[in-house]
């Protein structure tokens, strides 16, 4: 994927950007092993470090530059935040500085604020909504590979922090699990909604990322309520749902991102709509990205489907084992992850289909080839864990259930959805058998029959822009747009058709979406922070002078205020 750049870029840089990534996976491997408080966050902040310099690979564009400080400024939001929840743990238990020490604390104290505080510092790392304002913008700023692994496994991190943390809390879990549950509802439905009307591929793979973390967070969410109001089911389907899909989504995301990335590098745009009949020239690269988009959509046989049934089934089981309250809680949040999962294949439908499906829509796909077996080695190796998964996620159970043991004491009950998960692995070999003897017998009848190619019809248009005659990402998304108008706000640019032109000149078209918790969360207080330090500016006159003079008039001030004793 790289080779492109080494003309541009010389052996030093090309270097810096190996060593990086090598240092972004054993960051994160320390980040998991260590228990020390101070040794973590270390680890946590050469992590964040390392992922900048990764996600800033071409410098040279501006816009790159931007986005990557801004990541950065966010990624020192967190550790801060992170460093104060665990001075607080440390100053009110008298406990050793470190993950052990928590359990002392929330022992003893309402553990849901120093919780929140937790959840803010690693939740800017996952991605979830409200914090995720930098997830959209780093991945398509970062090389493909880069972003396969920051969207896959990074963002991971901030999930094994909440989950840490939840390890020492054994108290007030109702009011903890219905927070993570509220808030990965709305990652969930926010971050699909937001990718469906994305026309830059990664951009849109960024926002399936927020409602994957939301996924899991609604598993996470639903067990600590089965622990607080006692359903073990609840609890440990939860847990082992939303914990398995933390793998599952590693696979399949990374999969999208890398093939993607081989679009990319054949193309040269991560525009959807200068794309189109890419199935032709990349057939291996186009299967692969259609096995991940039908995993990440949670449809049998594969791996997504695996966790999210095993969240499904945990409510299912539930419903009426409870009070009147958690039966609404189940209700909701049953209904929530069903209209995520609706939506996440209506977005990925349109995403296969105008990439590699249809005719081209630009220049931009006239040279393109499929990439050398190097670059598809590892879609193969992930996409084969995706089928295992799938088809025998029975042998994922035990060590499933060690973990969740870790929350819920016992996880006992996962190894009882065996036969279960068994029926499907067997459902989902005779829907395979089928369909390939099926093959067979099309391949078979159409053997000595000549097959005729010709252009798709086009309503009498056939010799126009091919966008006149088949969907673009903008139209098959309208309805949903229309819909969602106020939460996804997209904008449309182009000059408007005078009354009386008859026959209209040559127009740009072009549409945007905006992000609500961004623009009024991020955008709009630091433009006017940005606002207001440009008005001060005026005092950096670059006159000695006027240094000297702001320097005695603080004296003085300092001075009165001592003699008024005001301070």
């Amino acid at each position: 994927y790289l080779k492109p750049y080494y003309n541009k870029k010389n052996r030093i840089e090309t270097a810096f950007h190996f060593f990086n990534f090598l240092g972004l996976h054993l960051s994160m491997l320390l980040v998991v092993m260590l228990r020390d408080a101070l040794a973590f966050l270390i680890a946590w902040e050469l992590m964040s470090l390392s992922s900048f310099f990764l996600v800033i690979f071409e410098s040279e564009k501006k816009e790159t530059l931007r986005i990557g400080i801004r990541y950065l400024i966010q990624m020192h939001i967190g550790v801060a935040l992170l460093i104060v929840a665990f001075i607080v743990a440390f100053a009110g238990s008298n406990a050793p500085l470190s993950f052990d020490g928590l359990t002392t604390y929330f022992a003893a104290h309402d553990p849901f604020w120093l919780f929140l505080l937790f959840f803010a510092g690693f939740g800017i790392k996952a991605g979830f909504i409200p914090l995720h304002s930098w997830l959209p913008h780093a991945h398509p700023a970062a090389p493909s590979h880069v972003s396969g692994v920051m969207s896959g496994v990074m963002i991971k991190m901030g999930i094994y922090g909440i989950l840490r943390v939840l390890m020492s809390v054994h108290h007030d879990l109702f009011g903890i699990g219905l927070f993570i549950l509220i808030i990965s509802l709305i990652s969930g439905l926010i971050g699909v909604s937001l990718a469906i009307v994305q026309h830059d591929v990664k951009k849109l793979l960024a926002y399936h990322s927020i409602e994957n973390i939301g996924i899991i967070g609604i598993g996470i969410g639903i067990g600590l309520i089965g622990l607080a109001v006692n359903i073990p089911v609840l609890a440990v389907l939860g847990f082992a749902g939303g914990i398995l899909h933390i793998l599952n989504h590693s696979l399949f995301k990374s999969l999208l991102f890398f093939t993607s990335g081989n679009v990319y590098k054949q193309t040269h745009s991560r525009n959807i709509e200068q794309l189109g009949g890419m199935i032709k020239k990349m057939p291996k690269t186009a299967l692969l990205f259609l096995l991940g988009a039908l995993a990440i959509s949670g449809l049998p046989p594969f791996n997504g489907f695996i966790s999210e049934f095993l969240i499904y089934s945990g409510m299912f089981k539930s419903l009426h084992a409870g009070g009147f309250m958690t039966d609404n809680v189940i209700l909701f949040s049953f209904s929530g992850l069903a209209i995520i999962g609706g939506l996440a294949v209506f977005c990925f439908t349109k995403v296969f289909s105008i990439v590699f499906l249809g005719n081209p829509r630009s220049y931009k796909t006239d040279s393109a080839v499929e990439v050398e077996n190097s670059m598809l080695m590892p879609g193969y190796l992930i996409g084969a864990m995706i089928l295992i998964i799938g088809f025998a996620p029975a042998l994922f159970m035990k060590p499933l259930a060690e973990v969740v043991s870790l929350f819920t004491g016992d996880g006992g009950l996962i190894l009882q959805m065996a036969p279960t998960l068994n029926q499907i692995s067997l459902s989902s070999g005779i829907f395979v058998v089928m369909i390939l003897i099926f093959w067979a017998l099309r391949a078979w009848k159409q053997k000595n029959k000549k097959v005729e190619e010709g252009i798709t019809w086009g309503c009498g248009y056939s010799g126009a822009d091919p966008a006149l005659h088949q969907y673009t990402a903008t139209s098959y998304a309208e309805n949903f747009r229309q819909l969602s108008a106020k939460m996804v706000n997209v904008q449309k640019e182009t000059e408007p058709f005078a009354e009386l032109e008859i026959f209209p000149g040559e127009r740009s078209f072009e549409t945007r979406s905006g992000d609500l918790f961004e623009d009024h969360l991020v955008s709009r207080p630091t433009g006017k922070l940005l606002s207001f330090f440009e008005k001060i500016a005026v005092l950096q006159t670059g006159k000695i002078q006027h240094y000297l003079l702001y320097a005695l008039v603080f004296l003085l001030v300092i001075s009165v205020l001592t003699l008024l004793n005001l301070i």
